[in-house]
């Protein structure tokens, strides 16, 4: 089957073409600097629910311009431990260089270790070195349908502590004391979420739990858990549930953090690599074994379309 392109409904230009058949899609036909017409914002967001990621290119906007444009999706936080934008809290600058070498390969999705996590990030490129640097994206709803009906019932009502450990090693390297770091760990204790989540509004099942800062499963031997994380982990390194985008100056990337999950590839190393991200706040993750809807079930634009599972959506 040939890629189809898709131009929302309602929504003045806007075209969007599917990059693989179950996650991404490349955002044609719209100015990102512009203030959003209503029916562009929700044919946006019906691209991100059906898609998990959405790609647009050479967007030449200002920082101002970005976080205007994240607000159309919800509020935005401020990250408590990253160094912060001078102007714009909401704005966590992300540069690697010869100094500061890349860190975040590793599959995850963002903020996990918050009681309420990211609805999504919006992620703009300054500076995309001349080779490498990669983002690929792992849709979670396709790894949990292709999990064995064994594992899939072993972990469905499931819950796992996350932690932000990670951010606690790099504090302790920049010098925060130990105090300001027992302060973080008792302002942002760790929460339990669902190994599998229930979409808030597709109300598609995924795993939600992730290296960077799942610890364990609450209620199971260390062991069982630790084994059964590291396969759940896994799934993400699948290639067939994947997209893979390559970054330009002025490209962005705005994905769900509830139905998937990324990984920066840090292969360029000593050429730099500046970025944005805005990040929008979501809310407190649950399971919800009474709302299942059919896996080849995809939502665009307020109307759901049943085919065969692989099926490009229509118009």
């Amino acid at each position: 089957m040939q890629q189809a392109e898709i131009r929302a409904p309602e929504a003045s230009e806007i075209i969007v073409r599917p990059l693989t058949r179950t996650i991404g899609a490349e955002i044609s036909g719209i100015d990102l600097g512009n203030a959003l017409s209503a029916a562009d914002r929700d044919a946006i967001r019906a691209a991100l629910l059906a898609w998990k990621v959405v790609f647009f290119r050479d967007q030449d906007i200002t920082t101002a311009e970005h976080v205007a444009f994240a607000r159309n999706f919800g509020e935005l936080e401020v990250h408590p431990f990253a160094p912060k934008h001078p102007e714009f809290p909401e704005i966590l600058p992300i540069t690697h260089d010869a100094d500061r070498p890349g860190r975040e390969n590793r599959w995850h999705s963002d903020v996990t270790w918050r009681q309420e996590p990211s609805l999504g990030s919006i992620l703009r490129c300054i500076e995309a070195p001349e080779i490498g640097g990669d983002t690929l994206f792992a849709d979670m709803y396709a790894a949990y349908d292709g999990l064995p009906d064994a594992i899939k019932e072993k972990i469905d009502g499931k819950v796992a502590i996350h932690d932000f450990a990670g951010f606690r090693t790099l504090m302790k390297a920049r010098g925060v004391s130990a105090e300001r770091i027992e302060a973080f760990i008792e302002q942002y204790p760790n929460p339990e979420h669902p190994v599998v989540r229930t979409h808030p509004e597709t109300g598609r099942r995924g795993i939600y739990v992730n290296g960077a800062f799942t610890t364990r499963i609450v209620g199971m031997e260390p062991e069982e858990g630790a084994k059964l994380l590291e396969y759940l982990y896994a799934q993400a390194a699948t290639p067939e549930y994947q997209v893979r985008f390559s970054w330009r100056d002025n490209s962005i990337a705005f994905w769900d953090n509830r139905a998937c999950q990324h990984y920066a590839v840090s292969d360029y190393w000593p050429a730099v690599r500046r970025m944005e991200r805005a990040t929008v706040i979501g809310d407190r993750p649950y399971f919800d074994p009474a709302r299942q809807p059919a896996p080849s079930e995809w939502i665009y634009g307020g109307h759901v379309d049943r085919r065969r599972k692989g099926d490009f959506l229509p118009v």
